[in-house]
């Protein structure tokens, strides 16, 4: 066989091999089209809106989230295909209602939408003015610093945490918080009376606490929080009886309390 023939030879080979490739290709193409027409078109893998009686989204992990804004993110997807429902937006948008921390969404084969919620944990109440000044909403707050709405009926029992406002950045009010968390954790049961934290300053930290039925305020600073609580604690009749109705303290100070601007 000549030189000119082998080349022959081997650039029809070539172009047989391109249009078997070419012809596999339309075929795949094809294929796929009828498999999306068919599960974004058959009535088996439609999703059941929610007043049917086999409704197909499920909701996992749901206390306080709302349950009519989680439905309201699928709305425009019940009685269409669950292969037509864009997981990553859904979830964007499940993680901008503001008791959910983390959101999963998962297509069940034929017709179902998981969704597995995992809500904020708050840990303080957090005492807000209304515009005008005049009133106030008592909201929630978690460890990173988002304000949370109140449920109805719920029932929480956690201090106040003061020095907060909306017009905070989360950051700052992140700080708060966890200087707060940091004075409650040193504290460990001897905080347990505490029913405000006020952090305006996160590096001197002001507590409401009840003390032999009373409620005093304490300067307690940013460190050795048990150790001056219970140093406080223990003098404290006799602090009452030298300073009568004063019911502010200093106890920054670790050789001393002071009371009224004065050392006792």
């Amino acid at each position: 066989m000549g030189r000119a023939e082998k080349s022959a030879g081997i650039r029809w080979q070539l172009w047989t091999n391109i249009g078997i490739s070419c012809v596999l290709l339309v075929l795949i193409i094809m294929a796929g089209r009828k498999v999306r027409r068919y599960v974004t078109n058959d009535p088996q893998f439609t999703l059941a809106t929610p007043d049917e009686r086999t409704p197909g989204l499920s909701m996992q992990g749901l206390v306080y989230t709302s349950r009519s804004r989680v439905l309201d993110t699928f709305e425009a997807d019940f009685g269409r295909s669950i292969f037509l429902v864009p997981l990553p937006e859904r979830r964007r948008r499940l993680l901008a209602v503001d008791w959910v921390e983390e959101a999963g969404i998962a297509r069940v084969w034929p017709n179902r939408i998981d969704v597995r919620i995992t809500e904020r944990r708050p840990v303080a109440f957090v005492n807000l003015p209304v515009s005008g000044g005049m009133r106030s909403r008592l909201l929630l707050i978690n460890s990173q610093g988002v304000l949370l709405e109140q449920p109805a009926q719920s029932h929480f029992n956690f201090p106040v945490l003061s020095g907060v406002t909306e017009e905070q950045s989360e950051l700052e009010r992140r700080q708060r918080v966890r200087a707060m968390l940091r004075l409650l954790d040193d504290l460990g049961p001897s905080g347990k009376d505490v029913s405000e934290v006020n952090a305006a300053n996160p590096e001197n930290l002001i507590v409401i606490t009840q003390m032999e039925g009373r409620v005093v305020e304490l300067v307690m600073g940013n460190r050795h929080f048990a150790r001056r609580l219970q140093n406080f604690m223990e003098h404290y009749p006799e602090i009452r009886r030298r300073t009568g109705d004063l019911r502010a303290f200093d106890l920054r100070l670790d050789d001393r309390i002071t009371a009224g601007g004065q050392t006792r």
